[in-house]
């Protein structure tokens, strides 16, 4: 696996090794060993989550205060920008984000640790993407930053208005977020 990492320290851009032939391909999604090697620790996965969403959706920025969650993030059909942003009030890069582009054909993943937020935009029609995730799902400590802060300044690739959830429509700017220490 070929493991790139992003502006953001301790998020990672992967790539996999995969195999094709006429029958189809192989790779592995995860490897344990190889993850620690990266990371220079194990990291232990609790939940894995699959979402589908259609062309235009943007979800995100999505983070728990408590309990948060790192996440390995793939996609299975389709493509998506894929966007982490640093929420570690200590940390050198605070406040930026990384985007890149996973897709099904693509194959790449995105290793996001705790302490950032995240969120994606579809780009194709229709987008399944699977994420394993550190710490279980904990609504109550669920919090959702503006996808469109001006003080983050993302660049989503938009060619129109994304279509959002009203929990991220009522997401709030970065500079009132409640962020890790």
């Amino acid at each position: 696996m070929k493991a790139t990492p992003a502006p953001l320290q301790g998020v990672w851009e992967l790539e996999p090794r995969v195999f094709e032939d006429a029958r189809g391909f192989f790779f592995e999604s995860y490897n344990e060993k190889v993850f620690y090697e990266l990371l220079g620790k194990t990291v232990a996965f609790v939940q894995d989550n699959h979402s589908r969403s259609g062309q235009h959706v943007l979800r995100g920025l999505h983070y728990q205060i408590k309990q948060a969650q790192g996440k390995l993030v793939r996609v299975i059909a389709g493509e998506v920008f894929d966007v982490a942003v640093d929420l570690r009030r200590r940390s050198a890069t605070f406040g930026q984000w990384h985007g890149c582009r996973l897709s099904a054909e693509n194959k790449k993943q995105v290793w996001i640790p705790p302490g950032f937020a995240h969120g994606f935009l579809v780009l194709s029609g229709q987008a399944d993407v699977l994420y394993k995730a550190t710490e279980f799902y904990a609504p109550q400590h669920e919090r959702t930053i503006c996808w469109d802060d001006i003080d983050i300044g993302i660049e989503w690739p938009l060619e129109r208005a994304p279509v959002v959830s009203d929990k991220d429509r009522e997401g709030i700017p970065l500079r009132r977020a409640e962020v890790y220490a």
